[in-house]
């Protein structure tokens, strides 16, 4: 099996390459520290934590424990690695004055050999659901301690790593902690491999994150400048058709607040321009937010957040907030900003990235599930009507993150003795 392994990863890594070049032809971003895929790169400080962190998402819950650490252990070296462009942008933005960003080599065994030779890691920290068979065998080879923190494995995924047989079994017996998000989640690490003495339950580290100080300030600011005495949602981290779902959405919204204003901001930034393209073609008032100036004394409906890094401001500036990936079946992004924020939510019904998280606002009534842009236009209408729902939501909202804190401290106990 991992001969079968080795020529899969020997035979993909120069078509994913491919892929990420292409897609660089867009977003330049693509091609920024490609070497660092194949393990190159500059050295870092030896004997500190290595973070992996795949993308957005995984990076919003390591940075928890990376500001933990950099209080705790302020002379440690930390390097965060990430696959995605967009992961690794978050990552310098909100750590990046913390631990050196950079990203991970595909799983081949050269690739993997120069990254650990440049990093010297003294303990190495993968988020969720990463597991990667060459780079666990080359941490046991060099002694690693290796954690798999926030960690969380689906009934589906068990049962394709238990068909490949020992690889993956292997694999998850190389970990030292597995913290678990769940009784689920570890029941399945351990049936998959995973030591039963090591195999822990400390929550879902994604609750555990700060909001930025003076953020609320910031969002009035915000909602004085493009809002000002107008109702306005947000509908934040919009994929390919999403957009339209939302402008159908909106104009039944504006027959029954016909001054209101959305916000979209797409989640990638290679398509601010498709996105700026398709108002313009659907005859939409709309204004960039790049472009400065506000939208207050005009008749724009529509702001294009067009920016990067801001759309947690904006949602602390909303009456509503829809969080996209999830109409489109992208499986949905981060339900615990708005909900953090006191902001009540909508998701379409794809959460399948948090499962768990949306299972918890969801049924908290903190977050309410919209199935098309008819039942998104309805909710958002209904919610910009009523301020004691807006205000009982949120407060479920924020009271339902707070109520979850907690793993942060349970996983810094456990990663203490290996430090």
């Amino acid at each position: 099996m991992r001969f079968l392994y080795l020529l899969a990863v020997y035979l993909t890594a120069p078509i994913i390459s491919a892929v990420l070049l292409w897609r660089g032809i867009r977003d330049r971003s693509y091609w920024h520290n490609f070497s660092q895929r194949f393990g190159l790169g500059p050295r870092a400080t030896p004997h500190g934590v290595w973070l992996h962190a795949v993308s957005v998402g995984e990076v919003q819950a390591c940075a928890p424990l990376v500001v933990a650490l950099a209080r705790g252990h302020p002379q440690l070296p930390l390097t965060v690695t990430t696959f995605t462009p967009t992961g690794a942008a978050r990552a310098r933005a909100l750590i990046g004055h913390l631990a050196a960003v950079r990203y991970v080599p595909f799983d081949l065994p050269g690739a993997v050999r120069r990254f650990l030779g440049r990093v010297e890691p003294r303990l190495a920290i993968i988020f969720e659901t990463e597991l990667w068979p060459n780079l666990y065998r080359e941490c046991r080879r060099r002694r690693v301690p290796l954690v798999l923190a926030s960690a969380r494995l689906s009934a589906r995924s068990l049962g394709r790593y238990q068909r490949l047989g020992a690889l993956f079994t292997d694999a998850v017996s190389t970990a030292s902690i597995v913290a678990a998000q769940g009784e689920g989640d570890a029941a399945r690490f351990r049936a998959l491999g995973a030591a039963p003495d090591s195999t822990h339950v400390t929550g879902n580290l994604k609750f555990d994150f700060e909001l930025p100080e003076g953020l609320a300030e910031r969002g009035r600011r915000l909602r004085t400048e493009y809002a000002s005495g107008r109702p306005m949602w947000v509908a934040g981290s919009t994929h390919e058709g999403e957009e339209a779902a939302v402008l159908e959405a909106h104009r039944q919204v504006r027959a029954r607040h016909a001054d209101a204003l959305v916000a979209i901001a797409p989640r990638h930034p290679a398509r601010f321009a498709q996105v700026a393209q398709q108002l313009a073609q659907a005859g939409v008032a709309f204004v960039r937010r790049s472009d400065g100036g506000g939208a207050h004394g005009t008749d724009a409906e529509v702001l294009l957040l067009d920016s990067l890094g801001e759309l947690l401001e904006f949602y602390a500036a909303a009456d509503v907030a829809f969080v996209g990936g999830s109409l489109a079946p992208v499986g949905g992004h981060n339900l615990l900003e708005p909900a953090a924020l006191g902001v009540p939510a909508l998701t379409g019904p794809h959460t399948f990235n948090g499962p768990e998280v949306a299972q918890l606002l969801i049924s908290r009534g903190a977050v309410r599930v919209v199935q098309n842009p008819h039942e998104l236009g309805a909710a958002v209408s209904s919610l910009l009507a009523d301020r004691h729902e807006r205000e009982r939501m949120g407060s479920l909202g924020r009271g339902s993150v707070e109520a979850s804190r907690g793993a942060l401290g349970r996983l810094l106990g456990l990663i203490e003795p290996l430090l």
